[in-house]
């Protein structure tokens, strides 16, 4: 539960709502007895006054007898003292809620009725009183509870009457007495309070029920957001940047984080390499322009010179410059084919025509192609096999450029008297195809950059930038083919492989690639 949002905001609103419970609880107990208080003091203001008056014109509210008088007049004291408590308990029990208590001017306590040592005070502290009896300040107004060293109640006073012998003092009645509290006590273990206290918590756990399912009305749309981000993302990433998330995915914000990271990252990787690219695509355009150029201009200078000498040529010396033409035009026409090829095998629509053939017999046909040609700069080229090679499931075709890019490239490159080897072995169910020479090699700074359509293609315009200075050998058919490894990578790739080089300057070079077995084959 806690690994959602929704999860995690449900968990917070209850234990939000469990503390606010324990707040509300005591802070609506103790207004509720404020208010209990207040409403009763108000109602009872007066009630002191009232009995002041009442137990004055009884008479019962006389000075003690002095002790000099006679034994008679104590004998009435007395009896005056006891009807005052007979007639405070006869009040008290008309009104169980009340305590009366009979004050003199200093707040010692004359009388009361009450059992022996229920009263726990000898005096009351008359300040609370006297702002009760001044209205000075809010109610309600605590005052001293007699029966309790240390607890205050609210109360109701009032100052006796003033008479020729009337006691000086108050009146001080304490509203809510002990029959009060236990009447209370008693109460707030019924049937009432325990319903009040289920009606309470049912009222929570409705509130908490409904903020939950608005919780996930508000994060539906959220968690479907999240999905459709986490699903692109996750299409969109690599492994590798799937596995560098710093956070682990708890919520929907941390998923949409890591998302977020991860894809922002992506973009940026995807737009430098864009921006490699366009430096790339201008460098190849650039390049690849001078190696159209250079065979054009060898070419058009052949002809106009033909025209300017048109007549004064012998017959060998025209026919010398219409061959030199026409390897150049030949040239131009390889360079423009080898460009068409590459655009067509980098565009999305390029399909295979998959078959079973044996790259053994397809590796001896290209080499027949090149004897004639290898011959003639006395090279040794030949097929090896380790083993009976499988048949491989690939577009023919396509392999067949492969091979010719390679040994061509290696033919090339290869001095007389050198060696150039095709070599197929079957390794991790895929057939192995290498094809290496003895030639010039590859330098360390070239051989990052051997697959590069521009680099090559740059290399290329260093090499046959004179070609255009009229010298009739610059027809070599081999000066364009700058863009034969680049066609050759892409042909791999298509295939679901990768092509690999190593090479040694002065030692020659070694190109590896492998194909897929046919579906007999791996069986």
């Amino acid at each position: 539960m806690l690994r959602t949002l929704h999860g995690r905001l449900s968990v917070v609103l209850l234990v939000l709502m469990g503390l606010a419970g324990l707040v509300l609880v005591p802070v609506m107990l103790g207004t509720t007895r404020s208010y209990t208080e207040e409403v009763s003091q108000h109602l009872n203001r007066d009630l002191a006054s009232h009995l002041a008056r009442h137990l004055s014109e009884k008479g019962l509210l006389k000075q003690a007898v002095p002790d000099a008088r006679a034994r008679a007049g104590i004998k009435a004291a007395i009896a005056k003292e006891a009807v005052a408590k007979a007639e405070i308990s006869r009040l008290m029990v008309l009104n169980p809620d009340i305590e009366i208590y009979v004050l003199d001017s200093d707040g010692g306590i004359v009388a009361y009725s009450s059992a022996p040592g229920r009263v726990q005070r000898q005096t009351v502290n008359l300040e609370p009183m006297q702002r009760f009896l001044s209205a000075v300040g809010p109610l309600p107004i605590r005052g001293d509870d007699p029966r309790h060293p240390e607890r205050q109640k609210v109360f109701s006073a009032a100052r006796i009457p003033v008479g020729a012998d009337s006691l000086r003092g108050y009146i001080y009645i304490i509203l809510g007495g002990e029959k009060h509290d236990g009447v209370a006590a008693a109460i707030r273990s019924s049937y009432v309070l325990r319903l009040g206290a289920w009606s309470i918590g049912g009222v929570l756990a409705l509130t908490f029920l409904c903020a939950v399912a608005f919780f996930a009305l508000l994060t539906k749309r959220l968690n479907k957001l999240t999905r459709e981000i986490e699903a692109f993302g996750n299409q969109s990433t690599l492994v590798g940047e799937m596995a560098s998330a710093k956070r682990a995915s708890r919520d929907e914000i941390a998923t949409l984080e890591n998302v977020f990271e991860r894809m922002s990252g992506r973009i940026g990787t995807q737009v430098e390499k864009l921006e490699q690219s366009d430096i790339h695509r201008r460098e190849a355009v650039s390049n690849v322009s001078h190696d159209l150029r250079t065979p054009l201009a060898a070419l058009q200078g052949y002809l106009e010179t033909l025209l300017m000498k048109e007549g004064q040529l012998n017959p060998d010396e025209q026919r010398r410059y219409l061959t030199t033409a026409l390897k150049h035009a030949e040239r131009l026409g390889k360079l423009i084919s080898a460009l068409f090829e590459l655009g067509k095998l980098d565009s999305r629509e390029m399909e295979l025509a998959l078959e079973d053939f044996s790259p053994g017999e397809l590796a001896q046909d290209v080499v027949q192609q090149f004897q004639l040609a290898a011959q003639n700069k006395n090279v040794t080229i030949k097929v090896l096999s380790a083993e009976q090679v499988p048949s491989v499931r690939a577009d023919i075709g396509l392999v067949e450029r492969a091979l010719e890019n390679l040994i061509e490239n290696a033919l090339h490159h290869t001095p007389q008297g050198g060696v150039i080897e095709v070599a197929l072995q079957t390794r991790d169910n895929r057939v192995q195809v290498q094809v290496r020479d003895n030639g010039e090699g590859i330098s360390a700074e070239d051989l990052p950059h051997i697959f590069e359509r521009s680099y090559r293609a740059h290399n290329h315009a260093r090499e046959t930038g004179s070609e255009n200075s009229g010298n009739e050998n610059s027809g070599n058919e081999n000066s364009g083919a700058g863009l034969g490894l680049a066609i050759t990578r892409r042909i791999i790739e298509l295939h679901g492989g990768e092509i690999t080089v190593q090479s040694t300057l002065g030692q020659g070079a070694t190109f590896t690639f492998s194909l897929p077995l046919a579906t007999s084959a791996t069986r």
